[in-house]
């Protein structure tokens, strides 16, 4: 992740993110191991004001999933009926 461009690499290759995505995949990769409810990704990533539900939470990282990760290749776990978290380094 290169905060300076906006840019995000999976093995050398670039990955063309919404700005939403780059946004999740910087806040959980910041802080591994960390697990975030669906309402405090709402509310630090769309904001306090934000009207929609929060299945966007979960629309926005199936779509940075599909990106990101690949078989055998996974950084976002789900944790079931919290939220979500990247995982921390082995």
């Amino acid at each position: 992740i290169n905060t300076a461009t906006y840019e995000v690499s999976v093995k050398g290759q670039r990955v063309n993110l919404r700005f939403k995505e780059y946004e999740l995949l910087l806040l959980m990769a910041t802080n591994p191991g960390r697990v975030y409810t669906r309402e405090a990704l709402l509310s630090q990533i769309w904001g306090y004001d934000y009207l929609g539900g929060t299945r966007t939470v979960d629309v926005h990282i199936r779509r940075l999933r599909s990106k990101v990760e690949s078989p055998g290749r996974s950084f976002v776990e789900t944790i079931w009926n919290v939220g979500y978290r990247f995982k921390a380094p082995v």
